[in-house]
């Protein structure tokens, strides 16, 4: 059995797409899916399945838009792949703690994408990156470092440029699914 993590995007945000975890767990076992467990209220689900990611995507969207009337995008990860985006950040720790220093909120944030963008879409994202918004891009995750804020950043606000619906999670809830995944394992 595989260790997947899957994203949701724009769960329970600013009082919109609301789904209660304890139901949504629920629906998602009457997939078949095993062991299935959530973070935090943002659609953060961890669970185990035998199934490939793409048919996981499609099962787990279409039971949510069936069930609650949403169409949230879902971005899945296996355990592994998880455990390689917080082990693999691009930002030095000097980087991380000087933009920690001066951010209003979280600095680091990885935007997580079902498809790596094209190299078109991905330079033209980059053009907006500056000394207090740095991104980098490594497949189909997208490194943000704020040293202000995310928030009406334009880098942020850009990341449509990439052209593939991206679902976006601070490095402390990233940290937190994988010790979760961790524990999940034993």
């Amino acid at each position: 059995m595989t260790i997947y993590i899957a994203l949701l995007r724009g769960i329970n945000v600013g009082g919109h797409n609301k789904i209660i975890m304890a139901e949504l767990r629920s629906s998602l076992e009457q997939l078949g899916l095993q062991n299935v467990k959530t973070y935090i209220q943002s659609g953060n689900i961890l669970f185990e399945s035998e199934e490939t990611e793409e048919h996981l995507q499609t099962k787990i969207h279409d039971k949510i838009k069936e069930e609650y009337g949403i169409s949230s995008v879902v971005v899945i990860r296996t355990a592994e792949e998880l455990q390689q985006i917080v082990s693999q950040s691009p930002f030095s720790d000097q980087e991380v703690s000087e933009a920690d220093n001066s951010c209003k909120g979280e600095c680091l944030h990885v935007a997580l994408l079902p498809s790596a963008p094209s190299e078109v879409n991905s330079n033209q994202f980059l053009s907006f990156t500056n000394e207090r918004e740095l991104s980098i891009i490594n497949g189909r995750d997208v490194y943000l470092l704020f040293y202000d804020s995310i928030r009406n950043s334009k880098l942020g606000n850009n990341l449509k440029k990439l052209e593939i619906p991206a679902t976006v999670r601070n490095w402390k809830t990233l940290m937190k699914l994988s010790s979760l995944v961790e524990e999940f394992k034993h």
